[in-house]
């Protein structure tokens, strides 16, 4: 099988050059359009969830010797959840590239959260089969890099963080307000702004107003620790 140019480009993107072609191909396809002669992702997304979760316990485990199983376990979870695997599925463009029935597509598929995150665990293990563990270790450090730098941040909970943050220095709790929505009726993003009574503020979208509250909570911890 010899893969299009825009598969081509997006294996270029993901670091991987496969010598099996059809295991992308198969990753990249949902099963609103899979059949008997092309089969579907959710196989791999089984294992490429397993795979992702074994690197990032090694690469947690060294980084940090000291850690104990406590401190790992949210840090690890930060990693491994659904929606760190669609921000980085995004920021590849998978959406681009995932094979989608026409139903899903017309209900903004390449945009949903679960469709990316369960795609990116099923490239990983397409990354694996075809190359090994070391090929897969390879994609996923070199693409959860600095989620892996800010790891301890994203374990916390942000918008609680935040309030017991300035909590703690007397102010008053931050607000949140919806500053824009776009997109179609069914599947809509929010930017949402949370705002300290001091005026700083910081805003982030997403495809749910609960995942963009917590983004915008998380920008606006990492200024103030920048500013500590």
């Amino acid at each position: 099988m010899k893969l299009s140019a825009e598969l081509m480009a997006f294996a270029t993107r993901l670091g991987h050059q496969f010598n099996r072609p059809e295991l992308l191909a198969r990753a990249l396809t949902h099963s609103s359009i899979a059949s008997k002669t092309r089969p579907d992702n959710q196989r791999l997304e089984f294992l490429g969830d397993r795979v992702l979760g074994l690197v990032m316990a090694e690469a947690l485990f060294t980084a940090d010797r000291s850690a104990t199983e406590g401190q790992l376990a949210p840090r690890y979870n930060a990693l491994v959840r659904k929606e760190t695997c669609a921000d980085i599925a995004r920021a590849m463009g998978l959406g681009d590239v995932l094979r989608l029935g026409r139903s899903e597509m017309l209900t903004g598929g390449r945009r949903k959260e679960t469709l990316l995150g369960d795609a990116m665990e099923a490239v990983i293990a397409a990354v694996y089969l075809d190359g090994g563990l070391d090929a897969a270790r390879s994609v996923i450090l070199q693409h959860w890099a600095d989620y892996l730098a800010s790891a301890e941040l994203d374990a916390r909970d942000p918008k609680t963080a935040l309030q017991e943050f300035v909590q703690s220095r007397g102010e008053a709790p931050p607000v949140y307000s919806e500053i824009k929505r776009e997109g179609p009726p069914h599947a809509p993003f929010f930017t949402i702004e949370a705002r300290l009574a001091d005026g700083m503020a910081c805003s982030a979208t997403a495809g749910s107003k609960r995942h963009a509250e917590q983004a915008a909570a998380r920008a606006l911890l990492e200024q103030l620790e920048v500013k500590r």
